[in-house]
């Protein structure tokens, strides 16, 4: 009864942190979830939880959360691949389980629990092929008062605070008293919220006009590559329908998947939208230079033609392109469906002038995937990026919730970085970011639409930009320290030490 009560916990624990996820956003289940999860390791009728049962718990938990929350793959590449992603993400947390029955047997271990998730979530995000930080267990608290912590930590600290909360809510369960670890754990949770939200806010340096255009594509589904110069006229149309004055136009990534260097009809529908609204454009499309194909963010300017350009550093692997590919073939065909892309380098930024208020505006890129990367906009940010923006192309994923979790991780980014971020997707969901995560506007999927903002510029550093990575990597040497002393030294040995001490 004891084995199937945790179980239980782990498999249920794992719900309720999907549903933390948008476009559900239950923020506080995740916390929740995670308090079950810590539960489900805790002493029952006098029995620990060995190595074995406590890896299962967490490749339990895991598998639960990932199946749930990824099916989108699925639309792209077929069911098996998405299992396989899945259930290899969940093997991850076979550690995390491993490490946190260890660290029931010491007085204090599970306090320690945060710091161990958070080193188990950035070996997930990162090994191998760059990892999948897709998972990352803040983006669910996107909507809850832990967001604000961002601005200090990043994403890291959010995940971090979650899970310090959710071990304080089992604690208190399970000992259903209050003590004075509770007590110092409450106070420490209360101080950070507040002063995450009490932080000052850095004034703009000037305002701008954006506006995002989501052209839509023709056919839901893979198959619309097929009709790519569809999906360009479509963007032109609509931007020949702005009538306002804009500064700046944002277009999504694939928005011409006709090269506009190599084909004459694509470069003059593009000039003919940039001589239009008078703006420079930035369009995603694809080029190929002496490395290979480029997934591109390309400005065009009304007067100085062609400008910066943003190659996408962080590509998807096997879908921008096949890591191993002769292997993976051995197993399956459909590795040939990946392409052979090639990752950019550089600042993450591009210029973009300015017209009506006679400036240059940095703008920071992290095309689709790479916002889910904490170096993306970090980079730009750090290289002077005034406005950040997230374009990108969901549309081959149809209703799924995916375009609901990559929005989540640009409010996040917004909050980051303090600054607005300006979403442009094919398909939908498009959106206007405020600096503090929150959306001013949005579209509706799978419609074409146009977004106009008036949008604050802004060239402050918060607290996370400037040291964020060393607030992250501070945590992960905790995390590995607590991890390594409940696994080198038994409960016994730790026993027989204070005895002597005594």
């Amino acid at each position: 009864m004891v084995f199937l009560l945790r179980v239980c916990l782990a498999a249920l624990s794992g719900l309720f942190v999907f549903a933390s996820y948008e476009p559900l956003g239950l923020w506080f289940l995740g916390i929740i979830g995670m308090s079950a999860f810590i539960i489900a390791f805790s002493p029952m009728r006098g029995n620990t939880v060995s190595l074995h049962v406590g890896g299962f718990l967490g490749w339990l938990h895991a598998l639960v959360v990932y199946l749930l929350l990824l099916p989108w793959v699925g639309v792209f590449v077929g069911k098996m691949p998405y299992l396989a992603l899945a259930l290899f993400l969940s093997l991850w947390s076979i550690l995390l389980g491993i490490v946190a029955a260890r660290l029931w047997l010491h007085r204090y271990g599970m306090w320690a629990f945060s710091m161990v998730y958070l080193v188990v979530e950035l070996l997930r995000s990162s090994v191998p092929f760059g990892g999948f930080a897709w998972v990352r267990l803040s983006w669910g608290q996107i909507s809850g008062p832990l967001a604000p912590l961002a601005a200090w930590g990043g994403p890291a600290l959010v995940t971090v605070m979650t899970v310090f909360i959710a071990t304080l809510v089992a604690y208190a369960i399970i000992q259903q008293r209050f003590t004075k670890q509770l007590a110092v754990g409450i106070g420490v949770v209360i101080v950070a919220v507040l002063g995450a939200i009490s932080a000052p806010v850095a004034p703009p340096i000037a305002t701008v006009t954006v506006a995002a255009i989501q052209g839509n594509v023709p056919r839901l589904g893979l198959d619309f590559n097929a009709q790519r110069r569809a999906v360009l006229d479509n963007h032109v149309r609509q931007t020949l329908k702005l009538t306002e004055p804009v500064d700046l136009v944002i277009w999504p990534e694939n928005s011409s998947d006709v090269n506009p260097f190599t084909d004459t009809q694509t470069a003059q529908g593009i000039q003919t939208a940039v001589s239009h609204v008078q703006a420079p454009v930035l369009v995603g499309t694809i080029t190929i230079d002496e490395i290979g194909p480029r997934n591109t963010m390309q400005v065009f300017d009304p007067v100085a033609g062609v400008g910066d350009y943003h190659y996408k550093k962080f590509l998807q692997p096997f879908g921008e392109y096949m890591p191993l590919r002769s292997f993976f073939r051995l197993f399956s065909e459909l590795v040939d469906k990946a392409g052979n892309f090639q990752p950019g380098t550089g600042t993450g930024t591009v210029t973009m002038h300015a017209a009506q208020v006679s400036q240059d505006v940095i703008v920071g890129i992290a095309t689709c995937y790479e916002v889910a990367f904490d170096e993306a906009f970090r980079s730009s940010v750090r290289h002077g990026a005034q406005i950040l923006t997230t374009p990108t192309n969901n549309a081959t994923f149809g209703f799924t919730d995916m375009t609901y979790q990559q929005l989540a991780m640009s409010r996040m980014r917004a909050l980051e970085y303090d600054r607005a971020v300006v979403v442009a997707a094919t398909s939908g969901v498009s959106a206007i970011v405020l600096p503090d995560g929150s959306v001013q506007q949005r579209t509706d999927i799978f419609q074409a639409d146009t977004l106009v903002a008036q949008l604050p510029l802004k060239d402050s550093l918060t607290f996370a930009a400037r040291y964020g990575e060393y607030v992250q990597w501070l945590c992960v040497a905790l995390g590995v320290l607590a991890a390594a002393g409940a696994l080198l030294f038994p409960r016994h040995l730790i026993q027989h030490t204070r005895a002597r001490k005594k």
